[in-house]
């Protein structure tokens, strides 16, 4: 039997920051309306990187981080919502800009949820003996999608990108994992692509911005993150107090704490940087392992579950063992 690992984290987010009270030159807010509400008090923002750049960034750092060459990758998943072109995709490209020839590589969109997605892929096509190693990375410019004028969505997101290298291990490492989704057929979170055209008038496409009910949104995270939490510890006969830490997607801190509570989890065991990144979608979950591998908040023999909803509706948990 083949078993998977983590072998190295990287992140990355742009250099420029936009704080809760610039905010306030777009848009009727401040920092302490948008704190209460949300925990966030910056967010990272692009000026003149693409999406490409920021995986790019985190994927050296994890390459560095995995202490591989990386001629030994062999697959390059990226998930996001936000690829610079239609096609080709940021996965092949980030193969041109890292050099990794001949290898497979494709985007996934499953959102917030996409970076579990991505490792689920990951950990099966190496259990499958096909692969060896395998960089997956999450990587967004929800700025992008941002409408700069609707204060109750224009306060959450940032920008930045998350990479791991997943490969072989003595022991099972990456224990367990679980996605799910269910059509969002009332259009509690979503984005719309281009009008369709009429070719007599050929007028220039225009981009949407993202849209969300918030409130709805609200009781499907904070429903579904509790139950897969509790899937992924049934299915491997444990218990809450046998995990180290828990690290959530960084959506809206009121999520993970109505999240914690439900769980019976003391906040000092829910990972958390919202409050520097805001919400980064598929780019949420690596880079907050990233950090907390870092900060030694997670260290080497701890036992955590990452746990992600997003839109699709879209969720999806992991129990690892670092």
């Amino acid at each position: 039997m083949i078993n998977t690992k983590i072998l190295g984290t990287g992140s990355y987010v742009p250099k420029k920051i936009l704080t809760n009270n610039d905010l306030k030159a777009f848009v009727d807010t401040n920092d302490e309306w948008i704190y209460t509400r949300t925990g966030i008090k910056e967010r990272h923002i692009v000026t003149d990187e693409y999406t490409l750049d920021l995986a790019y960034e985190a994927s050296l750092r994890a390459i560095e981080s995995a202490n591989i060459d990386k001629s030994e990758i062999d697959m390059i998943v990226v998930a996001t919502v936000t690829s610079d072109f239609a096609f080709p995709s940021t996965a092949n490209l980030l193969q041109a800009k890292l050099e990794i020839e001949g290898v497979t590589a494709f985007d996934i969109n499953a959102a917030c949820s996409g970076f579990v997605y991505a490792l689920q892929i990951a950990d099966k096509m190496i259990k499958s003996g096909g692969f060896k190693k395998i960089l997956i990375v999450g990587a967004e410019i929800l700025t992008r999608l941002t409408d700069w004028r609707d204060r109750n969505t224009c306060v959450l997101f940032g920008d930045g990108a998350g990479a791991m290298v997943i490969g072989k291990s003595n022991k099972n490492n990456i224990k367990d994992i679980v996605t799910g989704s269910q059509g969002d057929t009332e259009m509690l979170l979503y984005c719309k692509n281009p009008d369709l055209k009429d070719p007599a008038v050929n007028v220039v496409s225009k981009q949407d911005h993202i849209h969300m009910k918030g409130r709805e949104v609200f009781k499907f995270a904070t429903r579904i993150m509790p139950k897969t939490v509790n899937e992924l510890l049934t299915r491997n006969n444990l218990k809450i107090d046998d995990l180290s830490c828990i690290v959530a997607h960084q959506a809206n801190m009121r999520i993970i704490d109505k999240s914690a509570r439900d769980l019976e989890v003391d906040m000092s065991k829910m990972y958390s940087n919202i409050d520097k990144y805001g919400n980064t979608s598929a780019a949420s979950i690596p880079i907050a392992i990233d950090e907390a591998i870092k900060s030694n908040f997670l260290k080497e023999g701890d036992l955590f579950i990452t746990v992600a909803f997003g839109g699709g509706l879209t969720w999806g948990g992991a129990l690892i063992e670092l």
